[in-house]
């Protein structure tokens, strides 16, 4: 690992602790690392800042953010392990581009994509974001969170991506509403014109949506509302899977 770089540096501390550590010293941490005690310092300080070590009496451990970031890592990977096969049965349906979202605090993160052979020019990429508010994956994922989410992508603002943005918080309210009373979202050349959408939520029973799936296709072939329900069905499909897993791997 280069040390010569922050991010090098960064990388190496925490590549220094092992699975059985439940205190390492500063001097300990200098003689795995190789790093000078004055840079060291200051490179554990910054991580536990943003909470990547803690530190009690004993020294240095990985700090609770690690783990967090390892369960979502886990989680994600094992959404993707469940949804591609029905992401894949969606485009055999539709030969249009189909998403895998997650949300990211107002944003939709999109973390699978599968595309036709003809595909929308999505302004979508596997690990690129949207807002929420003008997308139909980010408004199946707001339909169906906690009422603090809306208000925060209100706050945020709805600013106007095409002249069929909807930017009027009470317009939006009610939008969102009905989205939360039919389970499938739509998106009608809000966030790019010319491009047309329909997205469901996968929903764990009573929580917030872990993720949303989506077909998106150009305005001028593609009708969302045909292929409303073959999307729910498939975002159902993906969390009565996790679902099934899940109490599998509690028995």
């Amino acid at each position: 690992m280069d040390t010569s770089t922050v991010l090098g540096k960064v990388v190496t501390v925490l590549h220094a602790f092992t699975a059985d550590d439940h205190g390492v010293t500063l001097a300990e941490l200098g003689r795995r690392t190789g790093l000078a005690k004055g840079t060291l310092h200051r490179v554990v300080n910054d991580l536990i800042d943003v909470r990547l070590l803690d530190k009690d009496a004993s020294g240095y451990r990985l700090g609770g953010r690690m783990f967090e970031l390892g369960m979502r890592a886990s989680v994600e990977r094992r959404l993707l392990e469940v949804a591609i096969p029905f992401m894949e049965d969606l485009y055999e349906r539709t030969h249009e581009t189909v998403h895998l979202g997650v949300p990211e605090g107002t944003e939709v993160v999109y973390v699978s994509k599968i595309g036709g052979h003809r595909p929308a020019p999505a302004p979508s990429r596997v690990g690129g974001r949207m807002p929420m508010y003008c997308t139909a994956i980010g408004k199946a994922l707001l339909a169906f969170s906690s009422p603090a989410l809306f208000v925060d992508v209100v706050d945020a603002g709805l600013a106007r991506k095409t002249p069929r943005t909807i930017t009027a918080p009470g317009r939006f309210r009610d939008h969102i509403d009905r989205i939360a009373s039919t389970g499938v979202a739509f998106e009608h050349e809000e966030s790019a014109v010319g491009l047309v959408c329909v997205a469901a939520p996968v929903l764990l029973g009573d929580e917030d949506p872990v993720a949303a799936i989506s077909v998106t296709g150009p305005a001028t072939r593609f009708r969302p509302e045909k292929h409303a329900a073959a999307v729910k069905a498939a975002a159902a499909g993906v969390a009565s899977t996790l679902a099934r897993r899940a109490a599998l791997r509690t028995l």
